[in-house]
């Protein structure tokens, strides 16, 4: 039987208390003894004399969906994780906001500090979730990632 896909998107910004609370549910876990977090933030980057301050995400979401799903579900045979959250804004998202929150569990820090690195690079890589970059005096150019 095959796992039910989570959505992973979020519309805006994730919030503190949106991230506080997927934390806090593995609080009274006793099994897990290292938990560790990425938290992706809008830079106010300087692009030809021009500051950013907004990414305006889009995605084809069932695809983006489903790659997360495969990200996750090969993730999981690949370490020993008792739990994992990825979650991804679409829309906007001003500078200084939170657009990307990933959180692994395990019971040893060496898992999960590979693993949250596996996982991040992998979303990079294979997951069609675009950025336009909005600058402050409204015009806007389509993120490069590097």
């Amino acid at each position: 039987m095959e796992k039910k896909k989570k959505n992973v998107f979020v519309q805006g910004a994730i919030s503190p208390e949106f991230i506080a609370n997927s934390i806090a549910k593995h609080q009274s876990k006793t099994t897990i003894g290292a938990h560790d977090i990425f938290l992706g933030q809008v830079r106010a980057d300087i692009i030809d004399d021009k500051e950013v301050a907004a990414i305006e995400y889009t995605a084809y979401e069932e695809m983006a969906n489903n790659i997360f799903h495969e990200i996750r579900e090969a993730t999981f045979d690949k370490f020993d994780l008792s739990c994992m959250h990825i979650y991804h804004s679409l829309g906007t998202v001003k500078a200084g906001e939170i657009c990307l929150f990933v959180f692994v569990s395990s019971a040893h820090r060496k898992e999960v500090f590979e693993a949250l690195h596996h996982i991040v690079e992998e979303i990079k890589i294979k997951v069609p979730v675009f950025g336009k970059e909005v600058f402050k005096d409204d015009s806007y150019q389509w993120k490069v990632n590097k």
